[in-house]
């Protein structure tokens, strides 16, 4: 048998699993998107109460609007009808165990943040469709006539997470191209 980057080959199979600190890491992502999400949500609806308000402006070009979507990510795929929501819970929580099982396994901290926060957010979403039946969304960008979706801090964390980890697979894979080759 031979050992070969934490998995060892032969007869036995082995699970090889990141370092402390990618599981750490991956954590506190995970935990900081999911409660900063509730949180947030739970300051809007019973503190601020927005849906009694509708749209207030914050400052100039962020206004916070009271939005339930019944849809995915920035309203994506609205119109699937009564069975929407069990659907989009479904498919998010079997997206949330590949990204947790990735978290687990990477040994790449970018990766593990970046997995974790976006199955955080998607936890933050399945939550509200649990509760409410759809997300809230309150966070609106705008400015000189051009708007934004609007969206919630699990939507910036999915977003942000992907972006990150295509960054840092970008990063990776050209730093393997330029690392010298061993014969």
């Amino acid at each position: 048998m031979q050992r070969r980057g934490g998995i060892v080959t032969g007869a036995k199979i082995a699970l090889s699993f990141g370092r402390p600190a990618t599981l750490i890491g991956g954590a506190i992502a995970f935990l900081a998107v999911l409660l900063a999400d509730q949180a947030s949500k739970w300051w809007v609806l019973e503190v601020f109460k927005l849906p009694l308000k509708g749209s207030v402006d914050v400052m100039p070009g962020l206004s916070f609007t009271m939005v339930w979507n019944h849809a995915v990510t920035f309203g994506m795929l609205g119109g699937v009808g009564a069975y929407g929501p069990l659907l989009f819970c479904t498919l998010a929580l079997a997206a949330v165990l590949a990204l947790l099982w990735q978290t687990l396994r990477t040994t790449r901290l970018v990766v593990a943040i970046a997995s974790a926060a976006i199955a955080g957010g998607a936890v933050g979403n399945v939550i509200d469709r649990i509760r409410f039946g759809a997300v809230v969304d309150f966070i609106h960008a705008h400015a000189f006539g051009w708007s934004w979706y609007v969206f919630n801090i699990a939507d910036s964390a999915i977003v942000c997470g992907v972006i990150a980890w295509a960054i840092d697979s970008i990063w990776s894979d050209r730093r393997k191209a330029t690392a010298p080759r061993e014969h």
